[in-house]
């Protein structure tokens, strides 16, 4: 799985994300997001994503593309999927 590190990331990566809806907790989506640097410390990484910026925590799931958000949601929803 395409699972990034997020001490290993560089501003203007493009990753993935398993986003849920905060309107309806029973929705997730796979989101596309952009790491911008943190805007209150300039060492840090924040993910632009659906037009907020959110702090990167370390036990956050971040994925280098689609397909592996997409099959780590599978895997998420049914064990039995892989």
């Amino acid at each position: 799985m395409d699972l990034l590190d997020p001490k290993n990331l560089n501003y203007g990566d493009e990753v993935f994300v398993i986003y849920r809806n905060p309107h309806v907790p029973s929705v997730s989506n796979i989101k596309a997001g952009e790491i911008v640097p943190h805007p209150k410390d300039p060492n840090q990484y924040a993910l632009f994503l659906n037009e907020t910026l959110h702090v990167i925590e370390d036990d956050d799931a971040l994925y280098a593309t689609q397909a592996a958000a997409e099959q780590a949601y599978l895997e998420a929803m049914d064990p039995y999927s892989t």
